[in-house]
């Protein structure tokens, strides 16, 4: 792809911040025009097979365990509308526009690279969808992560097909009627189309993906507002060393070290107490920033590099591939998305503990014991409650994430009839992550409150020139804390901030070398 407004896909070359752009917005598509041939000769090869009138999986038999049943030729179009019809067996809530954007750019992509024998008019149709902004209406469970994501994705060719429900600028609407009306003709699907379509392992990816660019953000602005904390809690920055970690070696500590200096560098209120604090060490949650969110960085990255493999690959089976002059059928399992299940269970530890420690750190700024702030960080304790019960919210969260980090991986249950009989659950495990991002992003956004109210209380000294535009930027939507007041709206606004990654927009400039 480019990076001006007309995204042009390569077909298997896709990078991470071609992903995030998609995901973040919507684009003019268009494919490489070498990627048509290709697409061309699959679609060929596919007829060859049907006209040859051997038994080939997927092209002319039934499927999963009715893999011996031979289709006659008449019945091919059927079978392929019967297997999108019987499988779009989904549930629940409908992904978002920006998921949906995502699964249908990647199976774009899996299609063109010509091993699924497709015809050009079914990528054709999946661009002009997502070119009108018609983004199917996919529920989010159903899927066990192996044999694809079948039922979301049969969703997905619903709206191909002109069948069930569309969503155009975020208004449902009949398919058939978003067709007519951005002048896109419904597809009849010919032989192996169907199962080309709904194999994959896009959904899965998708919703991790989504995962993953919730995770950097988080990751950012948690990195700002522990910062922040330090300052408003009087810590120091002496743990922040280089030295300190350049011994131990971890590359996503040293890296984390060094944006925690800078952004906490030339405050006034670490240097009021460098003189005189009878302090020896500052707590873990304080102290140990650089160990935890490091750890988190390299685990992201690793996960990052996961799925944008996956992002490119091809995932549904059986596959095309020339042998010299002819071509051949492969049955193999490449939509088994252990991999995905893998990336997001990593994704699911790395948000949990960044909403873990975030927590901490609130607790301590409530402690007047711990923080030399007031209690609760409120004038006239007492009277009011001040970040008391925020905390308690911050507090029921991270634990709750705790509950969702469990691993989805480990899980496995047999379907169609024991022929399918060990899976990823990577659907459910990319899944998961939405909430969990969530969560954290209330925490932080909690946090970012408190430590914006202990900086105050510092005034007239101020802090690093970094913080203190975090801190405007947190004042232009929240007030100072005087007294009690309904404190939910500001803790949404919070919120906000740091699911929009505008904390980590404050001090842009340290975060370049974050992600891949």
């Amino acid at each position: 792809m480019s990076t001006t407004m007309n995204l042009t896909l390569k077909p298997g070359a896709m990078t991470l911040s071609e992903l995030r752009a998609v995901w973040t917005a919507a684009a003019p598509l268009t494919l490489a025009a070498e990627a048509f041939p290709v697409i061309e000769a699959a679609a060929a090869a596919v007829q060859a097979i049907v006209a040859k009138g051997d038994a080939a999986y997927g092209i002319n038999t039934g499927f999963g365990l009715l893999a011996k049943t031979r289709i006659p030729d008449e019945k091919l179009e059927q079978l392929q509308r019967n297997l999108i019809l019987s499988h779009s067996v989904g549930t629940g809530e409908l992904m978002s526009d920006a998921v949906c954007r995502l699964i249908l750019l990647m199976k774009i992509g899996s299609l063109a690279r010509g091993y699924s024998g497709v015809r050009p008019l079914i990528v054709n149709t999946l661009i002009a969808l997502y070119n009108a902004g018609i983004m199917p209406a996919i529920p989010a469970k159903g899927s066990v992560g192996a044999s694809g994501d079948l039922a979301p994705l049969s969703h997905m060719t619903l709206a191909m097909l002109g069948v069930g429900q569309v969503r155009v600028n975020g208004v449902l609407m009949d398919a058939v009627d978003a067709l007519k009306a951005a002048n896109i003709e419904p597809v009849v699907l010919a032989a192996k189309e169907g199962l080309a379509l709904i194999n994959g392992t896009q959904v899965s990816t998708a919703l991790a993906l989504h995962g993953l660019f919730m995770a950097e953000r988080l990751l950012e602005a948690g990195m700002v507002s522990g910062a922040l904390s330090l300052d408003a809690a009087k810590g120091s920055d002496s743990p922040f060393d280089a030295r300190v970690h350049e011994v131990r070696g971890q590359p996503g500590q040293i890296a984390a070290a060094a944006i925690y200096r800078k952004l906490v560098s030339d405050s006034a209120i670490r240097a009021s107490h460098l003189v005189g604090d009878e302090r020896v060490q500052d707590p873990y949650c304080l102290r140990c920033q650089p160990q935890v969110m490091g750890a988190c960085w390299d685990i992201i990255n690793n996960a990052a590099r996961t799925l944008l493999i996956e992002a490119n690959a091809v995932t549904d089976n059986p596959l095309l591939f020339k042998d010299g002059e002819l071509s051949v059928v492969v049955s193999g399992g490449n939509f088994h998305a252990e991999p995905v299940a893998f990336a997001a269970d990593t994704l699911a530890l790395a948000i949990a503990e960044i909403g873990s420690i975030s927590e901490r750190r609130v607790s301590l700024l409530i402690d007047a014991t711990l923080s030399g702030l007031p209690p609760f960080l409120v004038r006239d304790p007492g009277v009011n409650s001040g970040f008391m019960i925020a905390h308690v919210t911050a507090a029921a969260l991270a634990s709750e994430n705790k509950s969702l980090a469990h691993p989805g991986s480990v899980d496995t249950i047999p379907t169609s009839a024991n022929q399918e009989d060990h899976v990823s659950m990577a659907t459910y495990a990319a899944r998961r992550l939405d909430d969990m991002a969530q969560n954290t992003a209330v925490i932080i956004g909690i946090e970012l409150l408190a430590a914006a109210q202990g900086i105050d209380f510092h005034r007239p000294l101020k802090t690093s020139p970094h913080l203190e535009h975090v801190h405007e930027q947190l004042r232009q939507k929240v007030p100072f804390y005087e007294e009690d007041r309904f404190f939910a709206p500001d803790i949404e606004a919070a919120k906000g901030m740091v699911m929009r990654g505008e904390l980590s927009a404050s001090c842009k400039e340290l975060f370049t070398s974050l992600h891949p």
